[in-house]
């Protein structure tokens, strides 16, 4: 028996990195997975590399009547929703001093609005049961130079599983938190950083981590499936760090 065996399943930001590392492993634990991504390019690409039991839907989570539509369509398809990973997010690397308007609103669209209003909508669809997983970051409690506002928005996310947990225990829906570490994705390369900044941000790092390395998507995609499947059925309302140990010492 797989861990997902005739579950349907939502991951938003799904076309690469954690996302697509999930849906993977989403589909090989059998999953009929539903992936969203904002360029319809990467999108089609995620699609074809796992070629069966997933569909691909071009949405932005940060706007409402998109995500109106990719419920739409699940409803339409599936009837109802037994996963939801809200994985969609974004960085940028701003100090202080120079934070604008402009990226504090970018930054909380995509990662607090954006996650709950993905939520709130797909409330409807989902059973007895189901399973919420929101993607934070070890930001969420440890400080990194340059990543007030985005450390700020992941610690909303682990405050919305707390009450969330709470909103939905008479449906018996389990809602969690998985914070990775640092985590090479491509989507490090929108943090604003040329290639040697990257690169020296990520082995400074690596340092502090006791493992002595960074983390791979593939080891947070495990880590979701867990919580996703019947394997954590006691486990509700917590904050699940992957991180190698960086937020623990």
């Amino acid at each position: 028996m797989k861990k997902l065996d005739g579950k349907v399943a939502l991951i938003t930001g799904g076309t690469s990195g954690i996302g697509l590392a999930t849906a993977k492993r989403f589909v090989a634990e059998g999953a009929y997975v539903y992936i969203t991504g904002r360029r319809l390019a990467e999108l089609d690409a995620a699609v074809n590399a796992i070629a069966e039991n997933i569909t691909g839907i071009q949405s932005d989570v940060s706007n409402l009547a998109d995500l109106d539509r990719l419920f739409a369509t699940i409803k339409q398809e599936q009837g109802h929703l037994d996963v939801l990973f809200a994985n969609a997010g974004g960085a940028e690397v701003v100090p202080l001093g120079s934070i604008t308007e402009e990226h504090f609103d970018k930054m909380f669209n995509i990662n607090v609005k954006g996650l709950l209003f993905t939520v709130q909508k797909a409330l409807p669809l989902l059973p007895e049961g189901a399973s919420i997983i929101l993607n934070a970051s070890t930001s969420s409690i440890k400080a990194t130079p340059a990543f007030s506002v985005y450390s700020a928005t992941k610690a909303a996310v682990r405050s919305f599983a707390r009450n969330w947990t709470i909103d939905l225990k008479e449906r018996k829906i389990r809602v969690n938190v998985i914070s990775p570490g640092v985590v090479p994705t491509p989507a490090y390369n929108l943090l604003g950083l040329n290639d040697e900044q990257l690169q020296e941000f990520v082995d400074t790092q690596a340092r502090k981590i006791p493992m002595g390395r960074v983390g791979t998507p593939d080891e947070i995609a495990k880590a979701v499936v867990f919580l996703a499947s019947d394997d954590s059925s006691f486990v509700n309302g917590i904050e699940l760090f992957v991180d190698g140990g960086m937020a623990q010492i």
